[in-house]
């Protein structure tokens, strides 16, 4: 299994990190345009190897996508970070001639890959990616979803009291600051609803800290997060590569499903060796259909910026 990762800023390499240490690759290929650049991370990360007991190979190159042949998996974390203030949305001028330029080229040498998109704004990156490469939709990935559920569970946990692992919780819709829904009305502590343990008003502000989680970790580091982002690529790689059939909110194109049509915006899947094994219907309340169309215009919006 070759997993290439085109990026080796610190989600990048925090991506490759997350994956050797699960052991579940051969070799992970980090690829950059700053020469020397990936070549350094990666011998850093493989002189951890020994103290991390994995056997995954890690190899940094600079720009040369011949070395990327064969990957069955890549990852797209390049393009600009988000400074501080600034919205995803407006990363879109410089982000979407990066992702078309990497998604053409990791294409060209490995014609079976399964793509996943992290670069910003995601939606409209991986929607870029459908228009561009004429991919079965099933190999095309965003991965805001699982970060943005990652960080409602931690919120969700914060908010009870209680360990994170008695936690379960979904945000769908748009990976934005104004698109995310969290599920809420469907969170829960082992199997209980969490409204059972808390008030109407606490569980509105998990949300509101959910939705601005990104911005508030910009804020406070002067640049993007990496540590969970990174995680969350990795289980969706992972996921991918062993065929776990685990679900996860992925951007996918939609045709129809949650009453949408032409868009890749964040809803249930199923991950498994083909990639998007399964786009899971489920049952929504009434104000959070109201909210998943209202995030799909701010998406339709964004993707219209798009020069096509």
């Amino acid at each position: 299994m070759k997993v290439t990762v085109v990026g080796a800023g610190a989600v990048g390499a925090s991506c490759a990190e997350y994956i050797a240490i699960k052991n579940f690759a051969s070799e992970v290929v980090i690829l950059d345009i700053k020469e020397g650049f990936a070549e350094g991370k990666a011998m850093d990360l493989m002189q951890t190897a020994s103290l991390n007991g994995f056997d995954t190979k890690i190899t940094g190159i600079t720009n040369d996508y011949s070395k990327t042949a064969g990957s069955d998996i890549a990852v797209i974390t390049s393009g600009i970070p988000r400074k501080p203030g600034m919205t995803r949305e407006e990363l879109i001028g410089i982000n979407a001639g990066i992702v078309k330029t990497v998604s053409a080229n990791l294409l060209e040498h490995s014609p079976n890959v399964t793509l996943i998109v992290v670069s910003n704004p995601m939606d409209t990156m991986t929607y870029l990616v459908h228009k561009t490469t004429g991919l079965p939709k099933n190999r095309i990935i965003g991965m805001g979803g699982a970060l943005d559920s990652a960080r409602f569970k931690y919120r969700l946990a914060e908010a009870l009291e209680a360990p994170i692992s008695d936690v379960d919780g979904m945000v769908i819709g748009g990976h934005s600051d104004t698109g995310m829904v969290p599920l809420t009305a469907h969170a829960t502590r082992n199997s209980i609803k969490v409204s059972e343990f808390l008030s109407e008003e606490r569980l509105s502000q998990v949300a509101e800290d959910t939705k601005v989680g990104g911005a508030t970790l910009t804020k406070l580091l002067g640049t993007s997060a990496w540590y969970a982002p990174g995680a969350a690529v990795s289980s969706l790689v992972h996921a991918i590569a062993c065929d776990q059939q685990k679900m996860f909110p992925c951007s996918v194109l939609l045709e129809g499903e949650y009453g949408l049509n032409d868009i890749c915006i964040g809803v249930p899947v199923i991950l498994g060796k083909n990639g998007i094994e399964k786009i899971v219907n489920i049952e929504l309340t009434e104000d959070e259909k109201n909210k998943m169309q209202q995030s799909a215009e701010g998406v339709r919006k964004t993707n219209a910026l798009l020069e096509l």
